[in-house]
Order: C-alpha cells, then sequence, then structure tokens
C-alpha cells in the first residue's frame, strides 16, 4: 500500500530494522522464559514426613545410634503402593517390628499412621530451594502449586486484552516500554515476597504486562518493514522464544535456587526498559490514527539512522500527507470493537484465526505433557523442547520465503495430527519411535504456529491489530487451560485425549484455507482495506501509488 512506498523512501531493512529486531529478540529471549519459571522455581522435589528418630539432631539414643538410616526410616514411614516410603503419612509412633518381619510387608492401619504433623524434609539433590519447600505446597496443598501459574496465564489474558486496547488508542511504544518495566518490577519483588498470598498477586500483574512485551515487539516490527521482509523479522521473534527456552534450561541447571534463578532472568529487564526508550514509535499507527507531522518526524528520523540523508527532503509533511490521504480518510475515525465485527469480511477472517490459534495451542501443550513422560531431566527436556522449537521456526523461515502461507500452515498441521495420532495407537514399549514422534510433532506445531504469526498481523488492518493481539492471546490462553483438561477423558478412554489433540491440528490444516493468501502483498491499514481486498484491487492500487511517486 502507499506506506510502503514511504517506508522505501526511509529505508525497508538498513540499520534501524537490523538494530531494532536485535533489541527485541533479546528482550523476547529474556522475557520469554518468564512463562516457564514454575517449571523450575515451583518443582516439586522429592519429599517425607519430619520425623524425630532421623531429623531431631539433639535427640539420641542406643536405637538410634546403632540403627542404619535406612532401618530408622523403615520404622518412621510407611510405605505406599510402590513399595516406596510414603510422602505424606509417618507413623504415629515407631514400629520396631517391621526390622524382623524378613521381607514381608504386612498391612498398616490407618490409625497407626498420621499425617506430617511436624513438616517435611526435602531431596536437594535437584534443587537447593523452590517456592514448594519456602511454602510447603506439598500433599494436603499441592494444588496451591498451580495456583501460581493460573494466576500468571489470567493476568496474561486479562493483560493482553486491556493492553492491546491501549497500544491501539495511544501507540505502541509507550505501552510496551510501560508493560516492559512492570514486569521487571513485579517479578523481582516477587523474589522477597514474605508471603504466598503476595507472590502470587506479584506474579499475577507480572503476567498482566508479559504477553503485551511479546506481542508489542512483533508488531512494531512488522510495521516498520515492507511486506516482502514481514516474514523475517517476525520469524526471528519467535526464534527468540526458542532461544529463551535453552537459555532458562541452562541457568535452572546452573541455579538450582529458585530466588537467585527468578532474580537473573528479572534484573536484565530494567536495562533493557532504559534501551527501549530510544525506540522508534510505528510510523504507520501515527499516520493512521491522523498524527501526521509526529508520523513524518517519525519517517525521517528513520530515515536518518539508515543513513538516507536524501530522504530528508523527500519525505515532507504535505509528501506523505499527500501519499497517505486516502488511507487517512478511512482512519479518520477510530474503530470500536462492535465496528470491527460488524465488517462481514473482517469478521470471519478473526474468527478463521481465532479457531487456528486454539487448535494449534491444544495441540502444543498436549505434547509438552507427552514430552514429559519421557523420564528425561527436566534440564535437558527444556533445552530438547527449546532446540526442536527454534530449528522449527528457522526451518519455516525458508519456506516462507517460497512457498505460500496458507500451503505451508496446512502441511505442518497435518504432520503434527498425524504424528499424534500415530503415537496414540503405538505399543508403550517402542519408546524410541514414541519420541522421535513427538519431537517431531512439536516440531510442526511448532512452523505451523510461526507461519500462523505471520499470516495473522498480514490479515489484520493496522488501525485494529492490537486489539486483534489480545484476542488471539485470549483464545491461545483458552487452549492452555483446554489441554490439560482433555486429559480427564482418560476416564472414558486412555487414547481418547490423544485422539482430540490430533483432531484438532488436522482441523486446522483444513480451515486455513478459508482464508486469504497475503505472501509478498502489502499489509492493509484500514477495515476497508480488508472489506475491499481483491487481487484486482490492490494490483490497481500499486500501479496508482507507483504513477503518483513517479509523477512527483
Amino acid at each position: 500500500m502507499a506506506f510502503d512506498m514511504l517506508l522505501e523512501q526511509a529505508g525497508d531493512l538498513g540499520r534501524f530494522q537490523i538494530l531494532q529486531i536485535a533489541l527485541f529478540f533479546v528482550t523476547s529471549m529474556i522475557t520469554y522464559p518468564h512463562v516457564l519459571l514454575e517449571n523450575f522455581t515451583a518443582a516439586i522435589p522429592g519429599h517425607r514426613c519430619w520425623v524425630p528418630l532421623l531429623d531431631n539432631h539433639t535427640a539420641s539414643g542406643n536405637d538410634s545410634d546403632i540403627l542404619s538410616q535406612d532401618a530408622l526410616l523403615r520404622v518412621s514411614i510407611p510405605l505406599d503402593s510402590n513399595l516406596r516410603p510414603e510422602k505424606c503419612r509417618r507413623f504415629t509412633h515407631p514400629q520396631w517390628q517391621l526390622l524382623h518381619l524378613n521381607g514381608t510387608f504386612p498391612n498398616v492401619s490407618e490409625s497407626d499412621t498420621e499425617p506430617c504433623v511436624d513438616g517435611w524434609v526435602y531431596d536437594q539433590s535437584s534443587f537447593y530451594s523452590t517456592i514448594v519447600t519456602k511454602w510447603d505446597l506439598v500433599c494436603e496443598s499441592q494444588s496451591q502449586k498451580s495456583v501460581v501459574q493460573t494466576l500468571f496465564m489470567s493476568g496474561s489474558l486479562l493483560g493482553s486484552l486491556i493492553f492491546g486496547y491501549l497500544s491501539d488508542r495511544y501507540g505502541r511504544k509507550g505501552v510496551y516500554i510501560w508493560c516492559l518495566l512492570q514486569m521487571a518490577i513485579m517479578d523481582t519483588c516477587a523474589t522477597f515476597a514474605p508471603t504466598f498470598l503476595i507472590f502470587c498477586i506479584l506474579r499475577f500483574l507480572a503476567g498482566f504486562s508479559i504477553i503485551v512485551v511479546l506481542s508489542n515487539s512483533t508488531i512494531l516490527v512488522s510495521e516498520w518493514t515492507v511486506a516482502k521482509s514481514q516474514y523475517i523479522g517476525l520469524t526471528l521473534m519467535l526464534c527468540a522464544y526458542g532461544i529463551g527456552q535453552i537459555l532458562l534450561g541452562g541457568l535452572a541447571f546452573a541455579i538450582r535456587d529458585w530466588h537467585t534463578l527468578h532474580l537473573t532472568v528479572s534484573i536484565p529487564l530494567f536495562v533493557l526498559s532504559l534501551f527501549s526508550r530510544r525506540l522508534v514509535e510505528s510510523a504507520r499507527w501515527l499516520i493512521t490514527t491522523n498524527q501526521l507531522v509526529e508520523g513524518t518526524k517519525a519517517l525521517r528520523t528513520v530515515a536518518h539512522i539508515n543513513g538516507k540523508e536524501s530522504a530528508g527532503e523527500i519525505l515532507t509533511l504535505e509528501f506523505v500527507r499527500s501519499t497517505m490521504q486516502e488511507e487517512m480518510d478511512k482512519a479518520s475515525t477510530k474503530p470500536s470493537i462492535v465496528e470491527v465485527f460488524q465488517a462481514p469480511k473482517l469478521r470471519m477472517i478473526i474468527f478463521y484465526l481465532s479457531f487456528l490459534r486454539l487448535g494449534g495451542t491444544v495441540p502444543f501443550y498436549g505434547l509438552i505433557l507427552n514430552l514429559q513422560e519421557l523420564g528425561s531431566s527436566i534440564f535437558m527436556f527444556q533445552i530438547l523442547f527449546g532446540a526442536v522449537t527454534l530449528i522449527s521456526r528457522c526451518i519455516i523461515l525458508l519456506i516462507m520465503k517460497y512457498m505460500d502461507r496458507r500451503i505451508s500452515q496446512s502441511l505442518f498441521f497435518f504432520l503434527a495430527g498425524l504424528c499424534i495420532l500415530v503415537n496414540t495407537f503405538l505399543f508403550k514399549e517402542m519408546q524410541t519411535l514414541r519420541v522421535i514422534l513427538a519431537t517431531l510433532g512439536v516440531s510442526a506445531v511448532s512452523a505451523a504456529l510461526a507461519t500462523f504469526s505471520v499470516q495473522s498481523v498480514e490479515l489484520i488492518p493496522t488501525i485494529c491489530r492490537s486489539t486483534f493481539a489480545g484476542i488471539n492471546n485470549v483464545f491461545s490462553r483458552i487452549g492452555s487451560v483446554l489441554a490439560p483438561l482433555l486429559m480427564t477423558l482418560v476416564v472414558y478412554s486412555p487414547h481418547l485425549p490423544w485422539i482430540m489433540y490430533g483432531v484438532f491440528p488436522i482441523l486446522c490444516g483444513l480451515i486455513v484455507f478459508c482464508l486469504p493468501e497475503t505472501r509478498n502483498r502489502p499489509l492493509p491499514n484500514t477495515i476497508q482495506d480488508v472489506e475491499k481486498d481483491t487481487k484486482d484491487s490492490r494490483r490497481v492500487k500499486n500501479e496508482d501509488t507507483f504513477l503518483k511517486i513517479t509523477q512527483f
């Protein structure tokens, strides 16, 4: 469209765009691990009840001095169904007779045992401390561990709606910096939370801003590049998430204390918020919201950074106004949510995109649960998962250059669904093949969602792009909640949840063809651009814009 011509005058992929992508890449790489922090900071280590014979070091007696630790554990802690020490109960009194049963295991009545009234002893071989060990979130309180992640996700859902609207109303840059600073403050304060309730509140407020930090960075990257180069910046943003997962796995392996880990990933956000003050507001958003003077200044600033000194004489206020007059007239009235959904073509596009986001997120989280059953170290799993998503997104970067958006999405969605369905009916003894299929499924879903992220930006007009980002994130959060809920269907059939995980991406592979193709086509700025979008109108507009620039 007309703005792409202005952007070519200022530099469509120059020094400014490279520096901007580099800053957003580092920020996203450090920000994304905050979504996954509870994998390590809320990990549940091995634990058992505190018992005087083993843990009261001030006490001494003949029995405790003579007997081994294993013998004292045997008379103090009952065994579960797997013949392992119970985690949540202990004997009311030491059962000395158990030492003379020669391998037999009599039934122990409930009256002989009691809960862990004196607290727990935790295994520190994997973690020195977590929020679980700090506030004893085990046994009867184990369900409270999920409260943290639930509140964090709820905060991200609400924040994406509220801050997404504010980004369309007051600008991408200001809201981005505010959310980045808010997340830095809240997660840093969460490290020193005196109670579990305060910790949950602070994580909720941190989640309130994290999705906007990630989404506004992709929006700014897309709005400062022309159509033919947008996929590069957007895919690099997604690759930053994979590197962030690898980084988190490495940091968690090196830092086993949750306080130190939390601070390590939070403090750099303060520095990044200072660097973010040097960002330039989206000129595309400024012009379409009738802030012509500020938009012209932003274009001239970018032209100066890109080394196009002569562009300062071309990018005058009159030239920008004449070039963008049609788009400014269309965007003179800010559309409300109701107006967005009153546009029939845009409404259907949002509906299809929302289902694709939901349908892609459900198997994504379903496969995470499957990979966790591999029995590997959670540190290695985090690194493996990050590497898999990173590689798949790098591959899709090359594929999108030569293949249409719809075809590539459909192929990867079908591949993911096929891997899940085949894996569902394999014997558990075929462990190697199951791991390969699960890893391939994760790669396929990641690649499909990467292509989806690029196409969704190319389909939604500038005037309501951040608002759609909020809607998009709502369906993403719904999918992340729906994935574990489907696991409750195992009471009816052990295969039923995995069949559902496989069906969702296959449906997405079909629905994606209901959307228009967007490869190498300019971004729409207004709702009218979407409603009147045809191949002929696009060609006519491009020819008219070329003539206008040539005559000038």
